[in-house]
């Protein structure tokens, strides 16, 4: 058995296998002159799992602000790389289609899995941005402890160590590792629903 840096080969082998199980990325996707086309998406209940076209006017709205760029399609949310942004305001603004603030939903909640330590005075006010989001301290309470060991799996056990911000792609990369499809498909329909709150549309 090798060591390297105090780890063992059968050490950093079951790291490699947790991290290739956790980390299923989010397919990749072609911005086109009137449609998406999307290709190796993971997330089965997903309606472009595995290869699928999103056409223009099947898109309700795109989020763009942060992160993985959110295209919202009915009743899903389908995932484009960042590194696609340019190319999707640029689809969105040709096709004249909504852009939509990011939903912090998911970053609050998974907020106790980053790499780092927060405040008692920032754990307050995450708590206060949720509550005026619709949902309740039980509620949160109770996703957070669905999710908290694959989620500690998810940024530790694959050394990603993410300090900044973990949000529905990430808890859908997670839970999928553990859940079955039948549980995995009604975990993803409750993260979308999460995901779409806000104090308009919880009243």
């Amino acid at each position: 058995m090798f060591k390297l840096n105090g780890l063992t080969g059968f050490t950093i082998s079951r790291n490699a296998i947790t991290a290739k199980r956790l980390l299923c990325g989010i397919g990749t996707s072609n911005i086109g002159k009137s449609s998406i086309e999307i290709s190796d998406y993971p997330f089965e209940p997903s309606v472009v799992y595995l290869s699928a076209s999103i056409a223009a006017h099947e898109i309700e709205a795109i989020s763009l602000e942060f992160g993985v760029c959110k295209v919202y399609v009915k009743d899903d949310i389908v995932f484009v790389s960042a590194e696609k942004k340019k190319e999707l305001a640029h689809f969105a603004k040709v096709h004249n289609l909504k852009l939509i603030p990011y939903s912090w939903n998911w970053d609050w909640l998974l907020e106790p899995y980053l790499d780092t330590e927060f405040t008692k005075e920032n754990e307050q006010r995450v708590l206060e941005r949720l509550l005026e989001n619709g949902f309740t301290a039980t509620e949160i309470d109770a996703i957070r402890a669905e999710v908290k060991k694959q989620m500690y799996a998810y940024n530790f056990d694959t050394m990603l160590w993410d300090w900044c911000s973990l949000s529905l792609s990430d808890v859908l990369s997670a839970m999928r590792a553990k859940y079955n499809k039948v549980q995995f498909r009604d975990l993803y329909s409750r993260a979308l629903e999460i995901e779409k709150r806000s104090p308009t549309n919880t009243k």
